[in-house]
């Protein structure tokens, strides 16, 4: 399972969560992409504690496109210190993983 991902990263719209993951579908960086508007983000930033809407993107890959994902997305996001997290899929359906593999070799 360690060969499959989930990787989360924010926006501060729904509109440039939408943008940034077509071109990762385009380039097959990426099998699937879940976007969630509308999320309440709670931080520090520059010494004070903000709170902002934003949308969260969750995308599903392979690891091995991890360094080339996480270059892709700090080059074309808004947000100067983006949130880019990967998270290991510990456990997903082998039709599920099969297709990920597929859309993303």
């Amino acid at each position: 399972m360690e060969a499959f991902i989930i990787v989360l990263t924010t926006f501060g719209s729904k509109e440039e969560a939408q943008k940034v993951t077509d071109k990762l579908l385009k380039a097959r960086l990426i099998a699937c992409a879940n976007i969630i508007d509308k999320v309440d983000s709670f931080f520090h930033w520059q010494g004070k504690i903000e709170n902002e809407q934003e949308a969260i993107a969750i995308l599903k890959t392979q690891k091995k496109h991890l360094d080339e994902l996480f270059e892709w997305i700090q080059t074309h996001h808004s947000y100067s210190v983006p949130e880019i997290l990967a998270l290991p899929i510990v456990r997903g359906s082998s039709d599920y993983l099969a297709w990920i593999k597929e859309e993303t070799s």
